[in-house]
């Protein structure tokens, strides 16, 4: 057999990668939409495009990669590209997120350093807090509200099953830090056996016009109130374990939902119960700003000074006993202490949490 003589038209040459470096600009998305995020749901998204006019669409969209690792929530305004038809099918890409107003976060615990954002741009953090099965834990409450004033939202503390049990001791306890407090309660219609929820109409006036997000702990009525308030949402609902004292998570993910009956735009975000609410973002020192009138006294206190119950030289004290009488005294004394209260919280007390009963 003849020996094989090879020339050049055997040579075979794997083509380069060219000379041309990889671009590092990305498309302006000039023909992006406006959106809201409504609904996050294992790396798809719930938006709609161009929210509160005639050409509301709501559309399923995915994020873009140039995103990174960036979290989109519910609450934000991003722009979306893509198919914004809302057909079946279809698939529109998040490529920007939109300037952030307010960001609700929590952390595992107060040492854990992931924080968890749990919605963009509310206005408020409704607490929502069962009077009895289960029983409230105030120290859960402080953390919600040293969270939300962190956050630049204002607090609301929405307590249900008021047939169960009085609130007027939770009442008390949060009014002198500007908390306002909704009560409602489960009444059956005696003829007819109908079971309602009265109370509704103040949490629905105090929720008008705002983005409002839902935190509490599971069992305690918050994906029951939702229902009301949205008869469509269809949120699932569970009971308290006879056991335990603590109810079953029911929500699995935030949704947000629009209430239908306001005279303008109104949002709640339905977010799944929570068991804690670490606060290892927050500086225990930006929390006197939360509240300006302490704020303006704090200044005066000597450098170092941690504002807590015994501090020396602490302004707070001084401003107290400087009341004009016992009237105003009393009122400035339970105002510092519920600030101390929620800086004890922040500061991870050891003392075991307790209901209020």
């Amino acid at each position: 057999m003849a020996e094989r003589r090879y020339d050049e038209r055997d040579v075979r040459i794997r083509p380069g990668r060219g000379s041309r470096p990889r671009t590092k600009q990305r498309p302006a998305h000039e023909d992006a939409r406006s959106a809201m995020v409504v609904a996050v749901d294992r790396g798809r998204y719930t938006v709609l495009v161009e929210p509160g006019t005639p050409d509301e669409t709501r559309v399923l969209a995915m994020k873009a990669r140039e995103l990174g690792r960036q979290r989109v929530v519910p609450g934000d305004r991003v722009d979306v590209v893509g198919d914004t038809s809302g057909g079946r099918d279809t698939l529109a890409r998040i490529v920007r997120i939109g300037e952030r107003r307010t960001v609700l976060r929590r952390t595992a615990d107060d040492t854990d350093a992931v924080e968890r954002v749990i919605v963009a741009n509310a206005d408020r953090l409704v607490v929502v807090t069962a009077l009895a099965d289960p029983e409230p834990r105030t120290r859960m409450i402080d953390r919600c509200v040293v969270a939300a004033y962190d956050a630049g939202m204002d607090v609301l503390l929405a307590l249900t099953k008021a047939d169960l049990a009085p609130p007027d001791e939770l009442v008390a306890l949060y009014a002198p830090i500007g908390v306002e407090v909704v009560v409602t309660r489960r009444a059956e219609d005696p003829v007819t056996g109908e079971r309602t929820i009265t109370g509704l109409d103040e949490l629905r006036a105090a929720l008008d016009g705002r983005l409002s997000v839902l935190v509490g702990h599971s069992g305690v009525g918050k994906s029951t109130l939702v229902n009301a308030l949205v008869p469509d949402a269809h949120r699932a609902t569970g009971v308290v374990n006879d056991v335990t004292g603590r109810g079953r998570h029911t929500s699995t993910s935030a949704v947000a939902l629009e209430l239908p009956g306001t005279s303008t735009p109104t949002w709640v975000v339905d977010t799944p119960g929570v068991r804690s609410f670490g606060l290892a973002h927050v500086e225990p020192e930006r929390l006197v700003r939360a509240f300006p009138d302490l704020a303006a006294v704090a200044r005066e206190c000597p450098r170092g000074c941690t504002h807590l119950a015994g501090s020396p030289d602490c302004g707070l004290d001084d401003w107290v006993a400087a009341a004009p009488d016992d009237v105003v005294r009393a009122a400035r004394a339970a105002r510092v202490d519920s600030f101390r209260r929620l800086l004890v919280s922040r500061l991870g007390a050891p003392e075991p949490e307790e209901p209020t009963r």
